[in-house]
């Protein structure tokens, strides 16, 4: 629509032109030009810095010649309106300071090629340095609405999956883990101690279940006591607990997600060291991060021995100890020997995105 409005008005002026066959080349210039912009723009991989600057430097050019074509006391300039375009193209793709940019640009060279400024030219300058910024933050507003709505969208979508699953589990792994529990009670001997473990996991299971709706309703800017979360641990009796004598205070989710890595390190203490053997858990704040480590007086890990669990399918160290470090921008350590294994976990205290 502009180009058509810019050739209509330059035909509707042609007598006022100097050197009317070079209006003429300008106004196939801005025909084809137009049409390379449209084809470009289109495609995602070639909206580029030299596409946006070639586009404002062809409008600059025009403006440029205008008083060479129409003559020094020229009133419109050759493209007209046809400017808004390469301003336009700047706010989309670099916000409310691409739109500036190209706005002074455009007006700057506007102005210094009239020899006369009227009170119509002022308003349209004006015009055009208040446009730019304008477009450009409102795209950038909707572009960030758009990401929050995906965001949203994608926790709707996970907190879905997660009710899903926790059918799941309640319906299969839940009823199972009681047989088991009930089954081992009435055998008695090893049974029972198996039976002991399924039940201590099924209490497990269902205080997940239970607090699913909580952690999906936990506001962002909420906090929590990382020390008072790790001290609950010590009530499993063979496990020493030291924190800090002052609240160490993370976001929600980060407490939770290092109480969840803590208690899989000691649940394969107890699985594969012993039940009642002792655990040691200290807590450090650094700061500029945290620090966990938790330790046993085992046997160790044999060497590989990670690697043919993962193979194998069994990934609790994998997921449960490394996968949750690495979500929340940390590090897990394993050192394991004839005197033990310990895990070193690190996280910052400032938390990326």
């Amino acid at each position: 629509m502009l180009l058509v409005y810019a050739l209509a008005l330059n035909l509707y002026r042609a007598d006022g032109f100097d050197h009317p066959r070079w209006a003429l080349v300008c106004a196939a210039v801005m025909v084809v030009w137009t049409g390379v912009t449209l084809r470009a723009y289109a495609d995602p991989a070639r909206r580029t810095r030299r596409l946006l600057g070639a586009d404002l430097a062809v409008t600059v050019a025009l403006l440029a010649v205008t008083p060479l074509v129409k003559g020094e006391w020229f009133n419109a300039s050759i493209p007209g309106f046809w400017v808004a375009c390469p301003i336009f193209a700047w706010a989309i793709h670099h916000h409310w300071r691409g739109g500036l940019f190209a706005s002074v640009c455009v007006a700057g060279v506007d102005a210094a090629v009239r020899e006369d400024l009227t009170q119509t030219n002022y308003a349209n300058i004006f015009l055009l340095l208040v446009a730019g910024p304008i477009v450009g933050f409102l795209c950038e507003s909707l572009q960030l609405m758009a990401r929050e709505r995906d965001e949203a969208q994608r926790a709707a979508l996970a907190e879905a999956e997660r009710a899903r699953l926790a059918r799941t589990v309640h319906d299969g792994v839940l009823q199972v883990l009681a047989l088991v529990q009930r089954r081992g009670a009435e055998l008695g001997g090893e049974a029972a101690d198996l039976g002991r473990l399924a039940g201590e996991q099924e209490q497990v299971l269902r205080t997940l279940i239970r607090s699913q709706d909580a952690v999906s309703s936990t506001a962002p800017d909420a906090t929590a006591d990382l020390a008072a979360a790790l001290a609950e641990l010590g009530a499993r009796g063979h496990v020493t607990v030291a924190t800090p004598g002052t609240p160490v205070e993370l976001p929600a989710a980060v407490v939770a997600e290092l109480r969840a890595v803590v208690s899989a390190c000691l649940d394969n203490v107890a699985v594969h060291v012993g039940a009642d053997a002792p655990a040691w858990v200290l807590l450090e704040a650094l700061p500029e991060r945290i620090e966990v480590s938790v330790r046993d007086e085992g046997p160790g890990i044999p060497a590989g021995r990670l690697e043919d669990a993962a193979r194998e399918g069994r990934l609790g160290v994998r997921e449960s100890i490394c996968g949750r470090m690495a979500d929340l921008g940390g590090t897990a350590e394993l050192t394991t020997g004839s005197f033990g294994t310990e895990w070193e976990l690190v996280v910052p205290r400032t938390q990326p995105g």
